[in-house]
């Protein structure tokens, strides 16, 4: 009994050691994007489209109403202790492990953050694409932001766990987005079919899969229909030393001409006529 005692001891001392590397190599990590981050606010900036990207769509200072709309559902949303059962398809939650998850917490932990989400919305509004596309809706936070700037745009979300994908449903009624088309189940079945009938994407936002293989899978999908206008927008680049392995080789594509590191997300742009580089720019 005390050897089963002492291993299972043993077994969480690990746990907590690797988690605390885990915390350690993260911080180091952010550390090292703050001191190579050089092109704050467009300074120093030689490239024409990214300087204007850095100071529109980054640094943007333009009110929209859908703003406030967005920010009373999420506080709505942390508010709410009704519990629904959660089924992750892919890495899960670093902060909560149980299936059973109150809405709040979710809406804490898992939902786009005010920041991202308003610089995605941004971005929406800036460069007006038509066809966006979204791994993981979650509570369909980051889909509105996506959704509210445009309401000719057409917005495709895959979610796979349906009780989820039901709250969000009821966001994007009391929001009045019309213009989502929301896809229940794993993305890995049901993305190849919704690209079928996709004639071309013009921003795919991938929030879906925390992990190397997923993330990598879905990019080489979706590069398929992507024209020189295109954008795509990785959240959670540096989540794991995986996401980080998956950053890195989607920089290396041959079809990617600009990217941009902002430690907690990366966008990805297939211009033709730009340098092909990679820029790390605080944000």
């Amino acid at each position: 009994m005390k050897l089963k005692v002492h291993k299972v001891e043993s077994l969480e001392s690990q746990k907590v050691e690797s988690l605390i590397v885990k915390k350690i190599k993260t911080v180091l990590k952010y550390l090292k994007y703050r001191l190579f981050a050089k092109h704050k606010k467009g300074f120093g900036i030689h490239s024409p489209f990214l300087y204007r990207f850095v100071r529109e769509v980054l640094y943007g200072n333009k009110y929209f109403y859908a703003y406030d709309e967005i920010a009373e559902l999420r506080y709505d949303l942390l508010d709410c202790d009704e519990e629904i059962s959660v089924k992750d398809f892919g890495a899960g939650s670093k902060k909560m492990k149980n299936n059973i998850r109150k809405v709040r917490d979710i809406a804490k932990y898992s939902a786009v953050s005010e920041k991202f989400g308003e610089m995605l919305f941004r971005t929406v509004e800036y460069y007006k694409p038509k066809t966006i596309l979204e791994l993981g809706t979650s509570l369909g936070i980051g889909t509105l932001y996506l959704a509210k700037p445009d309401s000719r745009a057409k917005v495709y979300t895959i979610e796979g766990c349906p009780e989820t994908a039901k709250k969000a449903t009821e966001n994007f009624k009391e929001l009045k987005a019309g213009n989502i088309e929301q896809i229940i189940g794993n993305i890995d079945e049901k993305l190849p079919d919704l690209l079928k009938k996709i004639e071309k994407l013009d921003l795919v936002y991938f929030d879906g899969n925390h992990q190397k293989e997923a993330t990598l899978s879905y990019f080489y999908r979706c590069l398929q229909k992507t024209h020189n206008d295109t954008i795509f927008y990785f959240d959670d680049i540096h989540w794991s030393e995986g996401m980080t392995e998956a950053w890195n080789e989607i920089k290396k594509n041959e079809k990617v001409t600009l990217t941009v590191d902002l430690f907690f997300g990366g966008f990805v742009f297939f211009k033709k006529e730009l340098s092909k580089e990679d820029f790390i720019v605080k944000f």
